[in-house]
C-alpha cells in the first residue's frame, strides 16, 4: 500500500509539472506492473518516467512521431521489440519499430550504411567489436561530445554511466564513448555438474588419467574430459553420450567462433586486458601508438597465423571430429547452443551465456523438476600458449549506436529510447528476462543474490574479479565488417578437410593484410592501417611475446579445480 501510494504521489508530480495524462497513467501502469521489480523504488521510477515524457514531449513537438531501431536475434532484444518499445510509445507517445534480425544481416546492413553515407535505421544495437571499425571511419557519433553538447537536454541525469559494467569496451583510443550496452554475455565453460560429481566416473578418471575429475583449467584437462565420457562412459541415463559440443556450418557464425577470442584463449595474443597488446586476439599487431595496425601475417608482425594460432584450428576440428555429436559439423551457433540442455553432452568449452535462459526451463533433461539447473558453467581453460596476464575469453556487448547521417532529432529520438531499454526503472527485469547484464547494481541486486542458485553460476562469475578478462573484440581491428567475414570462409574449409589447419590461417592472414593495404591506401579518419614490409616469419617469433614459438609440447599434465573451491576464490576477490 505504502509503494502504490508512493507511486500515486509521483505520478500526482508528473501531472503537476505538465505530465500528459495519459502518459502519466501509462508510466503508472508499467511501473506498477511489468517494470517490477526494480533496483529503484515506485517513486524513484515514476520521476525517471517523468523525465522521459518530458524530453519526448520536445521531440514531438518538432514532429518526431515514430522510430525505427535494429538488434540482434536474442532473446533480450525480444522483449524489448515486443514488450518494452510498446511500453515507450504508451509513456512517451513517441511509436517504435524495434526491428529483430539475425546478426550477420545487421551488420551487412551496417556495413552498407557506412559505405554510402546513408543509415538505414534512427538507432541500432551493434557490438563492440565494431568499436575499432566506428573510431577510425569518423561517421559515428561520439556519445561523449553528444551527451556534453546538442544530446544534452536529451540524455537522461539518472543514467548512471558509472554502474554500466561494459563501457570499457565502447571507449576508442581517444578516450571517448561511442556506444552505449544495452545487453552483455560471455563465452564460457558449460558442464553437467551432476556427472561430474558421482563418485563411480570420479574413481574411473582418477584411475584412468591420474587427476581429479572437475573444472579443467588447461585444454589438456578439457580433452581428457572429453575423451573419459565420449569414449570411455559412453552411456548415462539410456542415451548416447559426448564430452564435448561444438557447431561447424559452413555459416557467418562459424566466424564467431572463432573472432570472439578463441586464437587468444589458445594463448596466441599478448598480454593485456581488455585485449593483448601489441597483438591481439585477432592476431593484429598495432604499431607503438597502440592503435595503428601494421600487419596480421607473420611475415609482417603479426599472429594470425602463427603456431598458437594453428593450435587453436588444429584442436577445434579435432575435438569436434571425435568427441562432439555427428550432427554438429552441421549445425550453426544458434542451433547449437540449446544442444546442452537436451541431456546428452557432458561439457562444452565455448558456451555463450545468451542461452542461459534457455537452458533453465523445467522440463528440460539437463534441469532438476524444481527448476535448478544439473549443469553449472565456469571460466573457460586456456590453451597451452597463454599465461598471465592474458584476455580469458570473449564478452559480447551489443550496444547502442547512432550514424551522423541519422537527421538529428530522428537520432535523439532513438538515442531517448535506447536509454529507456537500459534505464534503471526497466534494466533489473530485463535482466531477468534475458540474463544479460549491462548494470553492475542489478547484478548485486537482491533478486539476484535469492535466486543465484537457479542460474548454474552466471550471477557468481558476474559478481567476480573473473569477469574484467571477458571481453570484446578490440581497436586493433580496423574494418570488423570486412575483415570478419574472411574468417568463416577460411575456417570452413579446414573443417572439410580441403586445407590444412596451417594453409588455412595463412590464407586468412594474408586476406587480412590485403583489406587493411586497401584502407591503407584509401585512408581513414582516426589510426589508418600502415603495413609492415614483408619478411622471414621466422624474424618475429620470441618466447617472450607474440607470435610465440611452437611449443615442444602442446599437451601439458592436464589440470582442474573442484567448482566449489572455484566459486569460494570468486568471493574472496581472486580469480582462480
Amino acid at each position: 500500500m505504502k509503494l502504490q501510494l508512493t507511486a500515486l504521489a509521483a505520478a500526482a508530480a508528473m501531472l503537476a509539472s505538465g505530465a500528459s495524462w495519459a502518459n502519466t497513467k501509462a508510466a503508472e501502469k508499467w511501473v506498477n506492473s511489468e517494470f517490477q521489480p526494480s533496483t529503484l523504488d515506485k517513486k524513484k521510477q515514476m520521476e525517471e518516467m517523468q523525465w522521459f515524457i518530458e524530453a519526448a514531449d520536445k521531440l514531438k513537438k518538432k514532429g518526431i512521431k515514430e522510430i525505427s531501431v535494429v538488434s540482434e536475434t536474442l532473446d533480450t532484444h525480444v522483449y524489448e521489440s515486443k514488450t518494452l518499445a510498446k511500453a515507450f510509445e504508451e509513456i512517451t507517445g513517441i511509436k517504435v519499430n524495434h526491428e529483430v534480425i539475425q546478426e550477420g544481416d545487421l551488420v551487412e546492413k551496417m556495413q552498407t550504411s557506412l559505405q554510402s553515407g546513408k543509415s538505414i535505421y534512427d538507432g541500432w544495437v551493434n557490438d563492440s567489436d565494431l568499436i575499432g571499425t566506428h573510431y577510425r571511419y569518423g561517421q559515428t557519433v561520439v556519445l561523449t561530445d553528444y551527451m556534453a553538447g546538442v544530446g544534452k537536454e536529451y540524455t537522461n541525469p539518472g543514467l548512471d554511466l558509472k554502474d554500466f559494467i561494459g563501457t570499457s569496451f565502447t571507449t576508442a583510443p581517444d578516450g571517448k564513448m561511442y556506444q552505449l550496452p544495452d545487453q552483455q554475455f560471455a563465452n564460457l565453460y558449460w558442464f553437467r555438474a551432476d556427472w561430474f560429481a558421482r563418485k563411480d566416473l570420479q574413481a574411473k578418471f582418477k584411475a584412468k588419467y591420474g587427476y581429479d575429475l572437475g573444472v579443467p583449467q588447461n585444454w589438456s584437462a578439457y580433452e581428457d574430459i572429453a575423451e573419459f565420457f565420449t569414449n570411455d562412459v559412453k552411456e548415462l541415463d539410456g542415451k548416447k553420450i559426448y564430452g564435448h559440443m561444438d557447431y561447424g556450418k559452413k555459416d557467418p557464425s562459424l566466424g564467431w567462433r572463432f573472432t570472439d577470442a578463441w586464437l587468444s584463449m589458445a594463448g596466441a595474443a599478448d598480454k593485456g586486458i581488455p585485449n593483448g597488446l601489441p597483438i591481439d586476439e585477432w592476431g593484429i599487431r598495432v604499431a607503438a601508438d597502440k592503435c595503428t595496425p601494421v600487419g596480421s601475417s607473420m611475415a609482417r608482425g603479426g599472429a594470425t597465423n602463427s603456431p598458437a594460432a594453428v593450435y587453436a584450428l588444429t584442436k577445434y576440428i579435432d575435438w569436434m571430429k571425435k568427441y562432439a555429436p555427428p550432427t554438429a559439423m552441421g549445425m550453426t551457433f544458434g542451433e547449437a547452443g540449446p544442444v546442452p540442455g537436451q541431456g546428452q553432452i557432458a561439457q562444452q568449452i565455448f558456451w555463450y551465456s545468451a542461452f542461459t535462459a534457455g537452458a533453465t526451463k523445467v522440463g528440460l533433461p539437463a534441469v532438476n523438476p524444481d527448476g535448478k539447473p544439473k549443469w553449472r558453467m565456469a571460466p573457460s581453460p586456456h590453451g597451452p600458449y597463454w599465461k598471465d596476464g592474458m584476455q580469458n575469453g570473449y564478452q559480447d556487448v551489443g550496444s547502442w549506436t547512432f550514424l551522423k547521417s541519422t537527421p538529428v532529432d530522428r537520432m535523439s529520438a532513438a538515442w531517448l529510447y535506447g536509454q529507456f531499454v537500459t534505464s534503471k526503472t526497466v534494466s533489473l527485469k530485463k535482466s531477468i528476462v534475458g540474463l544479460t547484464f549491462i548494470r553492475d547494481s542489478d547484478i548485486r541486486s537482491d533478486y539476484f543474490t535469492k535466486h543465484a542458485d537457479e542460474y548454474g553460476g552466471l550471477i557468481e562469475f558476474y559478481r567476480s574479479p573473473a569477469r574484467v578478462a571477458w571481453t570484446p573484440t578490440g581497436t586493433n581491428v580496423p574494418d570488423y565488417p570486412k575483415m570478419a567475414q574472411l574468417w568463416w570462409k577460411n575456417v570452413a574449409i579446414a573443417v572439410t578437410g580441403e586445407k590444412t589447419p596451417q594453409a588455412a590461417m595463412d590464407n586468412l592472414a594474408e586476406e587480412m593484410d590485403q583489406i587493411m593495404g586497401r584502407l591503407e591506401r584509401a585512408g581513414m579518419k582516426n589510426c589508418a592501417p600502415k603495413l609492415n614490409p614483408k619478411t622471414d616469419a621466422s624474424k618475429y617469433l620470441s618466447d617472450t611475446a607474440a607470435p610465440w614459438k611452437k611449443l615442444a609440447n602442446e599437451k601439458p599434465k592436464g589440470e582442474t579445480i573442484p567448482y566449489d573451491k572455484l566459486l569460494q576464490a570468486w568471493k574472496e576477490g581472486r580469480v582462480r
